[in-house]
């Protein structure tokens, strides 16, 4: 656990007890002002490889990723790619799999199934667009438009850090715990939804696994811990990072494809989210121009990337249609009542998890919904 502990500086010492700073210069030790957050900011910087050698890696590959969430543990396969001045891609172009995210200036999402390109806000924005570009937040900060305070020192597995609070333009605040010694970033903290629909939780990311790249030291390891409980979120261990590769230069943009009328339909409606009447309006009329299509797979996807928008109105309303049109699927029974519950109606989300279990009673993600909102 860590505990922030009160430091008297040297300097402090000096200045309001004379006699005590001729004892101490006696002894030979001299009297120092306090590193500001800036001093322990420059130093961070010259420990990671000094400020020429980052700004000579224009991109980072990461490769050999394991990620590890629960249960769940990844392959080994996971990259991601960082480019100046603010590009990122989580994913493989070459290999793009079920899913990928990236920001070119604006974050999207791309799914394979159906092949649909979605242009995020919000949280999703900011979790993908916070971390873009090859520079830690830390860097050229005042540029960047942030703020950095110095809250004091503590102890981070029996070391001493610097604890410094670094808030973005746009309100995102976390806090880096520094190395007093080694000046490189033992963890970071912060809070953040688990996930689309979570709540917010406070975690300390234990950073470690320094390499050189390229000149300059950069960590592959990130374990996540939440606070108080201590239980491990998530964990990314990288097997490799590479600086400035060959990329094309439409690398960290969404994939290109002929798009089906379908395709277009679901990015439609999720284009047109904060308007419900213009959502309404696309449904009855692509309804109404492709009688034969099944919609009930299209609109449970659109209803739930809009959710996660946080247009919880739009969602609902196009997602009760869905039950009007397709009532005894248990997926859009089960997509309505997930946004019942985001709208905070228990009642109507249980009821729509009941519906989805009468139609499919195998249905798992049903049943863990209705037993996370039991009575």
């Amino acid at each position: 656990m860590t505990h922030l502990i009160l430091v008297i500086s040297k300097s402090s010492v000096c200045n309001r007890f004379p006699a005590v700073a001729l004892l101490i210069l006696a002894c030979g030790i001299v009297c120092a002002e306090p590193l500001s957050v800036d001093d322990i900011i420059d130093r961070y910087v010259d420990a990671i490889g000094g400020r020429a050698s980052i700004d000579a890696i224009d991109n980072l590959v990461y490769t050999g990723g394991t990620y590890e969430e629960g249960d769940y543990k990844s392959g080994g396969d996971s990259t991601m790619s960082v480019a100046r001045p603010w590009f990122k891609l989580v994913g493989d172009k070459e290999n793009p799999g079920g899913y990928m995210e990236g920001y070119d200036g604006a974050a999207w999402e791309w799914f394979s199934d159906p092949a649909i390109v979605l242009r995020t806000v919000g949280a999703a924005s900011e979790a993908i667009r916070h971390y873009a570009g090859v520079e830690s937040p830390l860097v050229d900060y005042h540029d960047k438009g942030s703020t950095a305070e110095l809250l004091g020192e503590s102890e981070l597995d029996e070391r001493p850090v610097y604890v410094i609070r670094l808030m973005r333009r746009d309100g995102f605040v976390e806090q880096f715990y520094i190395d007093r010694d080694t000046f490189l970033i033992n963890a970071s903290s912060g809070e953040a939804p688990l996930h689309a629909f979570g709540a917010d939780i406070t975690t300390v990311t234990r950073i470690a696994d320094y390499r050189d790249v390229n000149g300059v030291l950069i960590a592959h390891r990130f374990v996540s811990i939440q606070v108080p409980s201590g239980r491990v979120v998530s964990s990314m261990q990288w097997g490799e990072i590479e600086a400035n590769l060959s990329l094309p230069d439409d690398w960290f943009s969404p994939p290109e494809f002929e798009r089906t009328p379908l395709q277009h339909f679901i990015e439609s409606l999720f284009g047109q989210r904060s308007d419900l009447d213009s959502v309404m309006w696309t449904y009855n009329e692509f309804v109404r121009a492709y009688p034969d299509v099944d919609t009930s797979n299209a609109v449970n996807i659109a209803g739930f990337q809009i959710l996660k928008m946080g247009d919880i109105e739009t969602a609902v309303a196009l997602l009760e249609q869905n039950v009007r049109d397709y009532p005894t699927s248990a997926s859009t029974r089960f997509g309505l009542g997930r946004a019942y519950q985001m709208a905070g109606s228990l009642d109507r989300a249980r009821e729509e998890y009941r519906a989805a279990l009468d139609a499919d009673s195998s249905y798992e993600r049903a049943k863990r919904a209705l037993a996370a909102i039991a009575d």
